[in-house]
């Protein structure tokens, strides 16, 4: 008897493409983020001008392909574990996870407590939050307007297609 996997060439495509929404939501935010940190610092107009040579440094460039491949991590696991459940709590669970995990990871923790200065954590966190955040709502938003798909629903069938697209329209 053949095994069926529910892991099916359709939605090994959805998964793909929830990837690439994620890693390019996460990878946006991030260079939004990391823009705005270097603009606030360099208000003058000469330090502007040196702004955007800045933007081929190694560290912002590898900032933003860590950020893109964590979006993408995330936006795979976000579509796995939320599939087509709403629970409010199952989807800020999955991105309070993803944020705790990737902002305690950046900070040197046992100094923070050590020196009381939380602020570090707080802005780790809050820089991951909007990321993992931000990336949700992009997803949220390609399942409504059913640009993905979530996982388990049968990609191929014409009658749960419109059951969930009247389900959508009367919420």
């Amino acid at each position: 008897m053949p095994h069926l996997s529910p892991f099916t060439p359709a939605e090994r495509w959805e998964s793909a493409k929830a990837a690439v929404a994620g890693g390019l939501a996460a990878g946006l935010l991030s260079l939004g983020l990391l823009l705005a940190i270097r603009f606030s610092h360099s208000i003058e107009a000469v330090a502007i001008r040196h702004l955007f040579t800045e933007l081929t440094d190694w560290t912002l460039l590898a900032n933003l392909a860590i950020a893109a491949l964590s979006g993408s991590l995330f936006a795979l696991t976000y579509r796995y574990a939320v599939r087509q459940d709403s629970n409010p709590q199952l989807k800020t669970g999955v991105v309070t996870a993803f944020t705790l995990v990737r902002g305690l990871a950046q900070v040197d923790v046992d100094s923070a407590i050590a020196q009381l200065n939380f602020w570090p954590i707080f802005m780790a966190c809050g820089e991951s939050l909007v990321l993992f955040g931000g990336s949700a709502i992009v997803l949220e938003t390609a399942f409504a307007k059913r640009w993905l798909k979530p996982f388990g629903t049968n990609l191929y069938n014409p009658q749960i297609d419109g059951e969930m697209m009247m389900q959508n329209s009367q919420k």
